[in-house]
């Protein structure tokens, strides 16, 4: 069978995984995610989106993990975006996976709050909600057009609490501090590989993107107040990309990890890690490949 994935990672997983884990994944990269939304509390409750879906005949299913969260069960992207909850941003289309690290951060209302790559501003706008528009968020975003995009999607979604700061990230002064921040990595996206489509991955890529992820994470720690904590997240479900940073950066720093407690990840297609106490899903119809790490600054 012609799987479409490049030698090269085909042989980094078999290295990583047992076979039918990577079989597991391979698998994932076949499924067809189903359409997933997250209410925005800023503008709307939960009921209120519950009641709507319904009204529009749109069956839905959620998780024990999020309230906010809804599974769709046949509605397509293009269907919700008809909807003026969707145009008036009561809601939010965002993967299941990428919505764990908002939650597992666990914004509060009256800090500090750094998302240091933050385009396109599902995560932003989420943790503003979670703190109920009450923190100081700053999202930064190198690119011009996706800190534009980044703009209009906070502004759609009434996120007033978040300060757009368009800079590379790695170059930010230490004299600034923060109370928490989320780092969610640009990354290779290996656990978001759609088989049906050209896969132009590299290894020098993956290489590459290592040590900006490394950088990234290393400038998040200086800039973290002691005691504080951030969360490191990545789409790749690559060991070089997610715990080797970690473990790089736990030689050179005070940090520790903190482990991840959430409920309902007993629902979740798990993946085990060479880091105790992170979490890293395999792809399949409901999640992305997705690795969250949550760290402490001691």
């Amino acid at each position: 069978m012609d799987l479409n994935l490049p030698n090269f990672l085909i042989d980094i997983l078999n290295n990583q995984y047992e076979k039918e884990i990577v079989d597991k994944i391979i698998k994932g990269y076949s499924s067809k995610r189903k359409v997933t939304l997250r209410a925005n509390t800023i503008k709307t409750t939960v009921e209120n989106i519950e009641k709507i879906l319904e009204k529009e005949n749109i069956e839905y299913e959620k998780v024990s993990w999020s309230k906010e969260a809804f599974i769709l069960k046949k509605s397509s992207e293009k269907e919700i975006e008809e909807l003026d909850i969707y145009k008036n941003g009561e809601i939010y289309l965002q993967s299941l996976s990428s919505m764990l690290p908002p939650i597992i951060l666990n914004p509060k209302e009256g800090l500090d709050i750094l998302d240091m790559a933050a385009a396109p501003g599902g995560k932003t706008t989420q943790m503003a909600a979670l703190s109920n528009n009450k923190s100081h968020i700053t999202a930064c975003e190198i690119n011009n057009i996706r800190a534009e995009r980044l703009k209009y999607n906070i502004e759609k979604q009434g996120a007033s609490c978040v300060y757009v700061m368009q800079k590379d990230a790695r170059k930010i002064d230490n004299l600034f501090s923060f109370n928490q921040i989320l780092l969610d990595a640009p990354c290779s996206g290996t656990g978001t590989i759609n088989l049906k489509q050209e896969i132009k991955l590299t290894e020098n890529f993956i290489e590459k993107i290592s040590k900006t992820q490394f950088d990234l994470l290393n400038k998040a720690i200086n800039i973290l107040k002691p005691g504080a904590e951030m969360v490191y997240s990545t789409c790749s479900i690559l060991y070089e990309e997610n715990e080797k940073n970690i473990e790089k950066v736990m030689n050179m720093h005070n940090i520790e990890i903190v482990p991840i407690n959430l409920e309902g990840t007993n629902e979740m297609p798990i993946l085990s890690t060479k880091i105790q106490g992170t979490l890293l899903l395999a792809p399949n119809e409901l999640y992305e490949g997705f690795f969250v790490a949550k760290i402490k600054k001691s």
